[in-house]
């Protein structure tokens, strides 16, 4: 599968790509979920990520293609709490800084289940979703979401303006690093977003999977991991020039860029774009040095991961984990994770449930599970929500069991 594949070239700036960040070896697809009946193992795909000496864009290559993976998708955005309180505030605020209206249309690329567009729509704002994956896009329209189900690029972005659908509000959270041909997507942007429209883009920042060691976040449908300094000439180059960016805490750490048109009226620079730009500097994310530790602090990490479920199962004592997400199952089979040192995950997700976590054949179960169970430890995969699980899981104080959070290092909580 590997083999007669040409040489690896950037997406960003078209160079070769001949430096590698990190290799973690074959890996299932992170959100195909096999029935507990299914026998037979699962596809394993090469998850080798390079770093861009030209660019320092930060890369997975297109093993896979994208109608593969997001055709009929497991991940629901409406099951976690602290993304749709995220989104809730999100909408409030741009509806006031942005001006938006009864003759306004708000776009969202990547609408998912319309859990975004819904709170603009009830202020009485038009709404208009792209979403590839056709389940998805189903349960949207059901809702009264406007959907379109496609994959986003030039020539879907060229019918959408022909229709009259420009977009005043340009949304696409956690979408850009999803699109294996970034230049088409860019250009989409460029020609859906009105002249003097807004774009909201946010993707999980670089800086932070770096210093973080966040490798859990490094899959095959995250095709490039974005940091200003290698996204910004990308925009650029097809006429769309930021103007602010947000510091967000979600996924660990992202960046919320806010762009316009280079044909439009200017808006004032905020003072989030020169401090992120001269933070970047800082961390080194234009230096080729920066990245050359990455792949020996990451198994710096899975050791530790691999020596607590060791020892856990050495003294007998019951590991499951929290949160059947795309971190989990890298982590978890970067670690050679099996059912005797994780006996279960649990996920809110219903669509998750009764299922195996891909490549582990560690069963997923509804929350409720561990109750009944009183497991020793609770191991947080989904280590963005920690906060969030750890509330709606404090009762397993109550049996003596504790929380465990694996990035950037091992470390038990009370």
């Amino acid at each position: 599968m590997t083999e007669n594949r040409p040489d690896p070239v950037c997406r960003g700036c078209g160079a070769g790509l001949t430096t590698p960040l990190v290799d973690l070896g074959d890996m299932p697809l992170v959100n195909e979920y096999p029935p507990l009946e299914a026998e037979s193992p699962q596809a394993r795909y090469p998850l080798k990520c390079w770093v861009c000496d030209g660019c320092q864009l930060v890369q997975v290559e297109e093993i896979v293609s994208p109608q593969e993976i997001f055709s009929d998708y497991a991940y629901f955005s409406s099951y976690s709490e602290s993304w749709l309180d995220h989104s809730r505030r999100f909408a409030e605020e741009a509806q006031r800084q942005f001006g938006l209206g009864s003759s306004s249309l708000v776009v969202e690329i990547a609408s998912n289940d319309g859990y975004l567009l819904k709170e603009f729509q009830a202020a009485g704002i038009p709404v208009l979703g792209v979403e590839p994956a056709t389940n998805i896009a189903k349960l949207a329209v059901e809702a009264g979401i406007p959907t379109e189900n496609r994959f986003f690029g030039r020539e879907v972005a060229e019918e959408l303006v022909a229709r009259g659908k420009s977009a005043d509000l340009l949304v696409g959270n956690n979408v850009i690093a999803h699109v294996p041909d970034l230049q088409d997507f860019v250009a989409g942007l460029a020609i859906v977003l009105k002249p003097g429209g807004v774009l909201s883009v946010e993707f999980p920042h670089l800086k932070s999977i770096l210093q973080q060691l966040q490798f859990d976040t490094i899959y095959h449908e995250h095709f490039s991991y974005l940091s200003l300094h290698s996204l910004e000439p990308v925009l650029n180059a097809h006429g769309i020039e930021l103007f602010d960016v947000v510091e967000i805490p979600t996924h660990g750490g992202s960046l919320r860029i806010l762009g316009q048109r280079s044909d439009g009226p200017k808006r004032p620079e905020g003072a989030g774009l020169a401090k992120v730009r001269q933070d970047e500097r800082d961390a080194g994310l234009d230096r080729m040095e920066t990245y050359a530790g990455y792949t020996k602090d990451v198994e710096t990490v899975l050791t530790s991961v691999r020596n607590f479920l060791a020892e856990a199962a050495d003294e007998g004592r019951t590991v499951v984990g929290y949160g059947a997400a795309a971190k989990g199952t890298i982590m978890l089979n970067a670690a050679g994770a099996t059912p005797e040192h994780v006996a279960y995950v649990v996920d809110r997700n219903p669509h998750k449930q009764d299922r195996y976590l891909p490549g582990t054949r560690i069963p997923i179960y509804s929350p409720d599970r561990i109750a009944e169970t009183k497991p020793d430890y609770l191991l947080i995969l989904a280590w963005n929500l920690r906060d969030e699980v750890m509330d709606q899981m404090s009762g397993i104080r109550d049996w003596g069991g504790r929380f465990v959070v694996p990035i950037p290092q091992v470390q038990v909580l009370d």
